[in-house]
């Protein structure tokens, strides 16, 4: 995900800058790909620039190992490390340390697919689609994943050709402002806007006329969504490159892209970028599309994040120190408010053009693409269930991704309800799993198995008996919870009818208490109640508080595996970090904002976790009311050959292997944020025969990234002999010349 940097972290950055640039300087001339078809003026803006890119690692060399993809191969040099078999000079896991290039374990090679900014076809004018900024999410369709009907698109296809997709989340550093010149990624496309005469002010004074900043903002929101486009490998060389004849999509922040939102009604009727006004529930464009999950039947789920950053936060009840905030509209005594009006001190909404402002209600989806049909068809515009919508029926958040319960050859389970999980990535944000109405059935539409979307039960996973003031260690040991001696959990319904007991019902002196009964209470835990279903979902953040529902440390990529190593499937939590304060008490009561400076303690993670679920009835996760949970790996503030910090993006490939980026690390730990595997084969535990070094739960580096980007997004092809990683912001703090050279 994008996240904010810290006051600590920027003076970090900048302490480290001139080692930053002396890095670029050496590395460089290692860095390099044909440069894509750009205008002079373009090129020459863009030269030196750092920008964000996807890199494709390709699987070319087996040494020896017998290896037939890229996991494989990755899984054999742990087997080699556990029993010490490695071979001599064989550099295995990838050296932890920092450059400002991209860097892999031997037998693979890397090269740069696309950049920011790159046309995407062969027209470089620039209203033509062009590559998005700060790529995250990617799913890979390879060509013919569906030449037989109902197979999925996950590993299924070529894996040497493919349509993919990928998310732009937003523009990093500093816009433009009236009186201030824009700075980092924000100059980069100013710059690139003055190039191609888009602009004609003088982009780096500190005077920016009104309309100048209404086309900046504009253009800005071009930059951010999600990229449709063709890819093929060289069989000579490996590389991959964007095939521009195939044609290309861009879908956007502007009113070209289209969705409508089902399960739940805004709280306005949306207009165009024009000011026209839009079907009732048909909203203008996507925006903060962090990571995503790509859907059984051949759809894809971008996650909208932080999109208070765009046209103003629906939640302003709390602080970033999860204080709540009298006034704002959740104030006991009444009915918790909402006002939809777009903030302008937010990033869109400070346009002087106000039709181009939109609600603040009407983003924070999980939003499913129907990808390859036109930005502007919304679902139902031609035909039912074709075409774009978001999810409202699983709420609004600060969505990271989204995975669905499938079986171990990737399908939906038949006759059972489509069951999907998602993370509220922000500090004290919860677990959430949606569970439809009705079942799937062998041999529905696609169109019928989508609607199966729009109506179910939202569920919040509350991990009890873990120790508030950590977020990471049980209250009743001190000790994080383990497989051996796990934690267990229940999901909790969030409805006005949902009849589960809230869990802060007994600290609040009233045992029985629903959780229908509290959401509805106008004066319970200290908030105002929820008059409808619909603003529950609107506000899941504060809808967990009221209940009780135990804060968690920003849960980020939350992954389902239908083949883990252990046997059972399992789902795979990244949490970040935190530290910060918490809203509520161990026992789910609300702290009294007048008390919280001093009542609250701060969370001392700022290194992160990786936990694992598993649902009490595995076969049937929709019927289950209880889960284990026990951590698998733990983030370190460290520099040896298997530390880390801070799991981000998760990836579970397709033998069940599970792999994980970081986005953090180089600030924590002053190394390169990378990607890993990590081991969780028992074979390789302590005192199992023939091991030497024991590798289980450790994480292996196998390709790193440059500057202070984040690795975000790992997909692995359908043949897993390539692996794509999107480097996100390389140089946002740190001076770094990444991807240029021999371009």
């Amino acid at each position: 995900m994008r996240r904010k940097t810290s006051h600590w972290e920027r003076r970090h950055f900048q302490a480290l800058g001139t080692a930053g640039v002396l890095i670029a300087v050496a590395f460089v001339a290692c860095e390099g790909r044909d440069g894509p078809d750009r205008t002079g003026a373009t090129a020459r803006v863009l030269a030196g620039r750092p920008l964000s890119s996807v890199v494709a690692f390709s699987f070319t060399d087996d040494a020896g190992t017998g290896a037939m993809d890229l996991a494989h191969y990755v899984r054999v040099r742990v087997d080699q490390v556990a029993r010490g078999t490695l071979p001599k000079g064989v550099e295995f896991p990838l050296a932890n340390t920092s450059t400002d290039g991209v860097r892999a374990i031997e037998g693979l090679s890397s090269n740069v697919v696309v950049s920011w900014l790159d046309p995407l076809t062969f027209d470089r004018s620039p209203a033509a689609p062009r590559f998005g900024v700060n790529d995250d999410y990617i799913a890979f369709f390879g060509d013919h994943w569906n030449d037989v009907p109902g197979e999925p698109p996950q590993w299924n296809g070529s894996g040497t050709s493919a349509w993919m997709w990928v998310n732009h989340e937003s523009i990093s550093n500093e816009a433009p402002t009236s009186t201030t010149a824009p700075t980092g990624q924000h100059l980069t496309l100013a710059k690139y806007l003055a190039a191609e005469k888009v602009l004609t002010n003088d982009v780096t004074s500190n005077r920016w006329p009104p309309e100048a900043l209404a086309t900046y903002v504009h253009e800005a929101k071009r930059q951010v969504g999600g990229s449709w486009f063709h890819v093929v490998q060289d069989p000579a060389s490996g590389a991959w490159r964007v095939d521009r004849g195939a044609g290309a999509i861009r879908y956007d922040a502007t009113s070209k892209t289209l969705a409508r939102i089902t399960g739940l009604t805004p709280l306005e009727i949306d207009h165009d970028d024009e000011g026209r006004a839009l079907p009732p529930g048909v909203v203008s464009g996507i925006m903060a599309d962090c990571s995503g999950g790509q859907t059984p039947w051949g759809t894809v789920i971008t996650a909208e994040e932080n999109v208070q950053d765009f046209h103003g936060d629906m939640e302003v009840f709390w602080t970033s120190e999860q204080k709540l905030v009298r006034g704002a509209g959740a104030d006991p005594g009444g009915p918790i408010t909402f006002d939809p009006t777009p903030s302008p001190a937010s990033f869109f909404g400070m346009s002087p053009d106000v039709k181009s402002r939109h609600a603040k209600d009407l983003y924070g989806y999980l939003v499913e693409i129907d990808p390859g049909k036109a930005p502007d068809e919304y679902e139902g515009k031609n035909a039912a269930g074709v075409g774009h919508k978001k999810l409202g029926a699983m709420g609004r958040a600060r969505w990271e991704n989204t995975t669905f319960v499938v079986d171990a050859d990737w399908k939906l389970v038949p006759n059972e309800p489509v069951v999907f999980y998602a993370g509220d990535d922000r500090r004290s944000g919860r677990v959430y799993k949606f569970v439809s109405k009705n079942a799937y059935e062998p041999g529905m539409t696609r169109a019928e198995i989508r609607a199966l979307l729009d109506e179910g039960k939202v569920y919040a996973a509350h991990f009890a008996g873990l120790d508030n003031t950590t977020g990471v260690t049980m209250l009743a040991t001190g000790e994080a919870p383990s497989e051996e001696q796990p934690g267990i959990g229940q999901w909790i319904e969030l409805g006005t009818a949902s009849t589960a007991i809230a869990p802060n019902a007994d600290a609040l002196g009233e045992p029985g208490k629903t959780v229908g009964e509290a959401l509805s209470d106008m004066d319970y835990n200290g908030l105002g109640g929820f008059q409808s279903d619909d603003d529950v979902r609107r506000a899941l953040f504060t809808a967990s508080a009221k209940v009780g529902i135990m804060e968690l440390n920003r849960p980020e990529d939350v992954e389902y595996n239908p083949r883990d190593p252990s046997g059972t499937p399992r789902i795979y939590v990244a949490f970040t970090n935190h530290g910060h304060k918490t809203q509520l008490d161990q026992a789910g009561r609300l702290i009294d904002p007048a008390a919280h400076e001093k009542a609250a303690a701060a969370r001392p993670d700022r290194i992160g976790n990786v936990f694992a679920m598993q649902e009490a009835n595995p076969k049937s996760p929709a019927a289950s009311t209880t889960f284990t949970f026990f951590r698998v790996w733990a983030g370190k503030n460290a520099t040896g050959p298997y530390d880390a910090s801070n799991p981000d993006n998760l990836l579970i490939d397709r033998e069940g292997g599970v792999w994980f980026g970081t986005d953090g690390n180089f600030a924590t730990n002053e190394r390169a944020d990378a990607v890993y595997f990590l081991d969780l084969d028992r074979a390789h535990a302590a005192g199992a025969p023939g091991v030497v070094s024991p590798t289980f739960g450790k994480a292996f580096r196998v390709v790193a990234l440059p500057s202070d980007a984040e690795a975000t997004g790992p997909a692995l092809a359908a043949d897993m002999r390539t692996l794509f990683v999107s480097v996100q912001h390389p140089g946002e703090h740190v001076p770094s010349l990444w991807p240029h050279g021999a371009r």
